[in-house]
Order: structure tokens, then sequence, then C-alpha cells
């Protein structure tokens, strides 16, 4: 099937701000003043997501509750990428029958990923009868519409069906945080890795303009933010299917020469697509973190070609090299899936070895979990979970023993860091970021939140560091 971006035009948006602003005018003139709950699974994108929608709701005359037995409207979105994941959301979907039965008023929607897969739609429809709205990420946009055609008929709505994927500029945002901000620069994956359903969920690769990026860069910085993520599920390949002749490398460096002290991250960076003109527009740029998070997978050439990842662990390894080189700085994270379909003992040391000679800052680690609808879930996969236990468990230990080695490493050394909120370790009531991404435990006033300070290093763990400022 072609390749078709949906660009919605500003009218439609602005239609759906009627829509906020008529049912507002509807609940303040009852006197009603609802509470919604909006619960968020999985990655950032789901949480750029969220924004949106309480952005949405709150102009629709809502206020916000933490508490499911206060709340008028639930919003779920969900995650797919692992059936842990939805598990979580069904056994928490299905338990809402109870605030329900208290509240007869009560909306439930259930949105994002796991609401775009056809088999999980369907189960929510026949077997979730709480649930009165299911949209697609590629429906949010039109939110409002869609919660007011739930409300006013008093019938189920479902909204999944396919799509490429949509980009829809102007939608309002209730950001969740005064120091960091999440700010989505594309959508989608045209990578198609074989145990991965986000192509199949959130559509073919569709990046936002440039200028409309680099606009919002500006309010970010304007309104405070000190910590701005650049959010897309392979932010290496920004820009290519739109003609502007801006790479993603590009956009980091406009994005730098906006004046202000903040500081830029990205994820996720695919290995495939990670360029020599990208790490060296990092170490050039004095805002741009020295972290990258670089998803391997896996160690093994011949795993790695089954997981269709199009790199090899050459070509990998000299990535990471060559960003050392450029940043001796440089925090360097991963992602390895443990157990693919296939995988043997000795595709397994080939993983050890290669976190033996990279020594990962962190390392998020899984089990493979077969997703319905991806090839992976339909290959041969002999090697029992017990097995599969065994391997990861020996991973996560030398990957934390790893950690724990690089973090006694920043002990007595001081470092700048952005206080980002606050903590709950005894005396150290404030936390903080390196540059590279650490954490660090600290102890001083509330007032420091959204500051750039020195710290002197004094401790450190598998997980985090401490230290005074």
């Amino acid at each position: 099937m072609a390749y078709k971006r949906i660009e919605i035009p500003a009218g439609e948006i602005d239609r759906q701000r009627e829509i906020c602003a008529r049912i507002r005018a509807r609940l303040e003139s009852s006197g009603e003043r609802p509470l919604a709950l909006v619960d968020t699974y999985g990655c950032q994108q789901n949480e750029a997501d969220s924004e949106a929608l309480r952005g949405y709701i709150e102009l629709m005359g809502f206020g916000f509750t933490d508490d499911e037995n206060e709340a008028d409207l639930i919003v779920v979105n969900t995650c797919a990428v692992r059936a842990h994941a939805e598990m979580r959301v069904l056994g928490n979907v299905g338990a809402l029958v109870h605030a329900k039965a208290r509240n007869p008023h009560l909306l439930v929607a259930v949105c994002g990923c796991m609401a775009q897969r056809p088999q999980m739609a369907e189960k929510l429809k026949k077997s979730f009868r709480v649930v009165d709205l299911v949209f697609g990420p590629h429906e949010l946009w039109r939110f409002p519409e869609l919660y007011e055609r739930a409300r006013s008929t008093q019938k189920r709505v479902f909204e999944v069906s396919p799509c490429e994927g949509v980009v829809a500029e102007g939608l309002p945002e209730r950001r969740g945080d005064s120091v960091k901000a999440w700010l989505s620069i594309m959508y989608g994956c045209n990578n198609f890795c074989t145990y991965c359903i986000v192509p199949y969920v959130r559509g073919r690769e569709r990046s936002r303009r440039f200028d409309d990026v680099l606009a919002e860069a500006r309010e970010l910085v304007a309104a405070g933010y000190r910590d701005i993520t650049l959010l897309g599920q392979n932010v290496n390949s920004y820009g290519r299917d739109l003609d502007e002749g801006h790479d993603f490398a590009d956009l980091i460096r406009a994005i730098n020469d906006i004046p202000g002290d903040f500081l830029i991250r990205f994820m996720t960076s695919h290995p495939r697509d990670a360029t020599e003109k990208l790490f060296r527009t990092m170490a050039e740029c004095e805002k741009c973190a020295r972290h990258i998070h670089l998803p391997v997978q896996s160690g093994s050439d011949r795993v790695l070609k089954a997981m269709n990842r199009h790199y090899d662990r050459a070509k990998y390894l000299e990535e990471v090299r060559l960003a050392r080189e450029l940043m001796p700085d440089i925090v360097l994270t991963t992602d390895i899936i443990v157990g693919f379909p296939g995988e043997t003992a000795e595709d397994f040391a080939d993983t050890l070895s290669l976190v033996e000679e990279v020594r990962y800052d962190a390392m998020f680690t899984f089990i493979f979990s077969p997703r319905e609808g991806t090839p992976a879930a339909r290959m041969p996969d002999p090697v029992s979970r017990d097995e599969k236990q065994v391997w990861f468990d020996e991973l996560v230990e030398r990957a934390n023993a790893i950690s724990a080695e690089k973090h006694a490493g920043y002990i007595g050394r001081t470092v700048r860091v952005l206080v980002d909120g606050e903590g709950r370790r005894g005396e150290c009531n404030l936390t903080a970021r390196t540059n590279g991404g650490r954490l660090v435990h600290l102890k001083g006033d509330r007032e420091n939140i959204g500051r750039f300070l020195d710290v002197k290093i004094t401790d450190g763990n598998t997980w985090a560091l401490y230290g005074e400022i």
C-alpha cells in the first residue's frame, strides 16, 4: 500500500476547539465541575499524547483527579509493545466496573497503541462493556468530537480504522512538568523490525514541518523549560519524508541556536541511521546533552538479521567508537531483547561479549514478547522460558555491575546538574539529572527546582548518584 501523509487542516482543529467550548459552556450553565483522570502506559510518545488529551479535557471544562472514584471521565492511554503491558491495561480497565457502578455517569475511554490493534479492539468491544469509547493514535486529534458523540448518544463509539498516519498541528497541551518537556518531531516508523508492533499501530514515518517544530521549541524555552526531549520512534530519519532539505542534525543545531539556558535530549535513535553528521553535531552543540540511547537489541549478527535491524555488530561498534571519539564524556544506554525466536546460547554469548566491550552506563532489558501480527510471532522458538530467564538474569547481573562501576567513577567529582523535582530518599529531598541523564539525589531548598547547579558527588550505586550542592 502506498504511503499517504494526512495533514489535518487548521480549520479542523479549530472545530475541535469549538466543540470543547460548547461542552464547557454546557457544564458551566449546569453548575457542574466534573473531574477527569488520564492514565498513561508505555513510552514517552504516549506521555506526549496524554498531554494533548489533557489539553483538550481542560478546554472542555474538566478538572483533574488521580482518584478513579472521583472521576467522571477516565481515559486509559495504552501501550502494545509487550504482552505484559496489555494484560495490565485489561486488568485495570476491567476493575473500573466498580467505579462505574458507583458513578453511572462515568465515561471510560481507551486509546493508544493497544486500542489500534484489531484483536484488542474486538476484545474491548465484546468483553469490556465498561468501556464507552475506543480510538487509536490517528484519531487523537478529534477526541472532543468522539467524546461528545459517546456522551450525547449514550452509545459506544469505536474509531480504530487502519491509517498510515496523520500530522495534526495546534493541539492544546497540558504539560505535567514545569522543568522538562516532550517535543514530538515525528510519528510512526518504517523499519518493521520483525518483533515490533509499532509500525502497524502508529503508521509510517511522517515528520512535522521544520518550522513548526522550531516554533514549538522556542515557545518551550520562552515558557522556562530547561530540559527538552525530542521524540520519535526513530528520530534519526527525521525529515526524509519532507522536501524541506533538513535532517535531524540540522534540527538539533537550529534548536541549539535558540537563546537560553536549556538542554536538548532525544529518543529513540536507531543505529541504522546514526551518522557521523549526527555525532559531530552533538559534539559541536553545547546545549545538546552528552547522552545517546542507541538500542542494539542483540550482539549476534545472525539474530540482528532475523530481527530486520539493518546493521551488524561491526557497524554498531564503529558508531560507538566514533561517538566516544568525538564526545569522550558521552553516556551510552541501550535496549536488549533476550530470547528472540531461534536465539542460541552462542548468540546470547555474543550479546554478553558486546555488553562487556561497550560497557553501557545503563541498559533496558526484556525477555522476548511475541506480538500477534508481527513476523517474529510466527518464528520457531524452541528455547524454554526458564532458559531465557537464566540468560536474562545473567545479563541483568552484568549490566548492574557495570552501571555500579560507572557510577563509582563519579564519586568525588563536581558535575553540573539540572534539579528537576522532589525526591523521597530520606534527607535527599530533591532529584536532579546530569548532562548525560544520570539520576542524582540531593538535599536542598525546593526553590532550586528548575535550576542548573554544581554538585559534588558523594556516593553512588547501580541506579543513582548522591551529591551535595
